[in-house]
């Protein structure tokens, strides 16, 4: 489970990497047993040349200190740190990986993140530790994954079929209390009832209309045949 720092700091990245020019996507699996890199982002040079950067998101010591496999397959490759975080680790930092120290703004209403970051080392480039098309592959893939994602964000509960909306809601209610009087079953049963209520209500309306156009016409044809003059 993502802490709301781990978060914010993920959300603050990935607009820094886009403002820097760069197409970047999250969680991203290499092959060959490279592991997962938490934040991928590919720029595209002048020269034509694609340029590869990872980031490894750290929020505590023992995060860092880890046995979980570091996904350093880039050109540029950096830790992504908090400053207190920094400050501790720094002398355990390989010299050939990069740092980026994330600062939060004291007011980002208007702003698409919380906060940014600083370069506290920069890194050394290297060649690729994986083919960069099956780098490309992986990348694409996932990039294919948050599409979906936001896709379904799109659709709405559209997207799923009625027997997935009811399981999920079976495991909703076994995390919340059925008696609390804000209860959504509770809800939905009484908006399930008035709809019933206000659809047989439509329908009556209109067979009385029926009915009345029904007795009218049999009041015409009962009466009688006017004379000729």
């Amino acid at each position: 489970m993502k802490t709301t720092l781990t978060q914010e700091i993920e959300k603050a990245l990935y607009y820094y990497c886009i403002e820097l020019g760069g197409i970047v996507v999250e969680e991203v699996t290499m092959p060959d047993d490279q592991g997962i890199v938490d934040t991928l982002a590919c720029f595209f040079k002048p020269n034509a040349a694609t340029e590869w950067r990872c980031y490894e998101l750290k929020i505590t010591k023992a995060d860092f200190f880890s046995k979980a496999k570091l996904s350093f397959i880039g050109h540029y490759n950096y830790f992504v740190l908090t400053e207190e975080l920094y400050e501790k680790v720094q002398e355990d930092i390989p010299r050939e990986i990069g740092v980026l120290v994330y600062r939060p703004y004291h007011q980002a209403e208007d702003l698409p993140a919380a906060g940014t970051f600083f370069i506290a080392k920069k890194p050394v480039k290297r060649t690729l530790q994986v083919e960069e098309s099956a780098l490309t592959q992986r990348f694409m893939a996932s990039l294919f994954r948050e599409v979906q994602k936001a896709k379904r964000m799109s659709y709405g509960t559209s997207y799923f079929s009625t027997e997935q909306l009811y399981k999920e809601l079976r495991r909703r209610l076994a995390e919340k209390d059925s008696l609390q009087a804000d209860n959504y079953y509770q809800r939905f049963i009484e908006d399930v009832q008035l709809a019933l209520i206000e659809s047989l209500e439509e329908e009556l309306r209109a067979l009385e209309q029926d009915y009345e156009f029904l007795r009218q016409q049999r009041q015409l044809r009962k009466r009688p045949t006017e004379p000729l003059e």
